[in-house]
């Protein structure tokens, strides 16, 4: 059973930035396409960005616009995702996600494992 452990959330000034880490245990890490996704209260839980196995290939969601960066250090079974310049609307619950089959998940049901969470607020 894989488990997926989210650090890293916090509060912050709008235009600030905060790094997120999850780390995995119980599997095998390199072979986990993996993802961040958050949900905001009463809204549903969006692709935030995702990388391939090897890192060689990332995507990400259409707000992000250049701001967040997903990387991943598959030695120490840790995915992060550092994000800039941010912006009240950011504000949400932010959960790693891991894929065993193919690339990384794009949608919350693609998805095998998830984190518990890590709470992101950025201030006005």
């Amino acid at each position: 059973q894989v488990q997926l452990v989210e650090s890293g959330g916090g509060l912050v000034q709008a235009g600030g930035s905060l790094r997120l880490s999850c780390t995995a245990s119980g599997g095998t890490f390199s072979s986990y396409g993996m993802a961040w996704f958050r949900q905001a209260p009463g809204k549903e839980r969006d692709f935030v960005a995702g990388i391939t196995r090897s890192g060689s290939t990332t995507g990400y969601g259409a707000f992000v616009k250049g701001r967040f960066t997903i990387s991943r250090d598959n030695a120490k079974n840790t995915v992060y995702l550092q994000m800039n310049s941010l912006k009240p609307e950011a504000t949400a619950v932010y959960y790693c996600a891991a894929r065993v089959l193919g690339g990384y998940a794009s949608t919350a049901p693609a998805s095998d494992y998830w984190g518990q969470g890590t709470q992101v607020t950025v201030s006005s």
